[in-house]
């Protein structure tokens, strides 16, 4: 509980976001590293934050590419016993102990997914974003995997095995976008944000304040008790 209290308290501020999941492994001179330092770069230019795992790596590369970009650079962090903690290019740093309290923030603050390629986390938390969006659990926000020869691979055995199977729709093969592209990860996260702000300004002339909740003063009750 208390580290859904910290996580709150420490990102309720943050703004719009775009959380970059991808490898710890991936070193500095990747090609992969570069292209999550360009989005974190584009993406801290046009005024989002980057939430990212804090460690090394694809995390890193996003991180970094937030400050060169001026943006908000967000870290939250988990305690493994085979990795260092925050990289240098953390801003606002989280401590976590528990992946499920860390991964609330993930979804709970992001506009947007980008997923870089990654082993057994990023799939993680791939499928994880993808079960909540096909669910309903949460809003139906982008989410785009970086990196065509990666993951590929990995959407020709979803439409070849599982939709074929019929175990998913093939509606839910379209939660997925995919390019090599920074800008054009913007471009979309973009176009979901400008969406969600039109959606929002349509219903302000329906929003009305409740007037009477209905809930009365404690002290009051504790009084008339006694």
């Amino acid at each position: 509980m208390s580290e859904f209290v910290e996580g709150f308290d420490a990102l309720a501020a943050v703004g719009p976001a775009v959380t970059v999941f991808g490898s710890a492994r991936t070193k500095p001179d990747s090609e992969w590293y570069r292209l999550a330092r360009e989005l974190g770069r584009l993406l801290g230019k046009q005024g989002y934050a980057v939430i990212t795992g804090g460690g090394p790596g694809i995390m890193e590369a996003a991180n970094r590419g937030c400050q060169d970009g001026g943006g908000l650079s967000v870290g939250c962090n988990i305690e493994l016993p085979m990795e260092q903690g925050l990289n240098k290019y953390v801003d606002l740093g989280v401590e976590f102990r528990y992946f499920f309290a860390r991964k609330t923030m993930f979804v709970k603050y992001a506009d947007a997914f980008v997923i870089f390629p990654g082993g057994y986390g990023t799939l993680d938390e791939l499928f994880e974003a993808l079960t909540l969006i096909q669910t309903k659990k949460i809003q139906h926000f982008p989410v785009v995997l970086v990196g065509r020869s990666y993951w590929e691979p990995l959407l020709e055995w979803v439409r070849g095995t599982l939709l074929k199977e019929a175990t998913i729709n093939p509606e839910d093969v379209d939660l997925l976008r995919i390019t090599d592209d920074p800008a054009e990860v913007c471009e979309i996260v973009n176009a979901y944000v400008t969406e969600r702000r039109a959606a929002a300004a349509a219903t302000a002339p329906d929003t009305h304040a409740v007037i009477d909740t209905g809930i009365r003063d404690v002290d009051s009750l504790e009084h008339a008790e006694s």
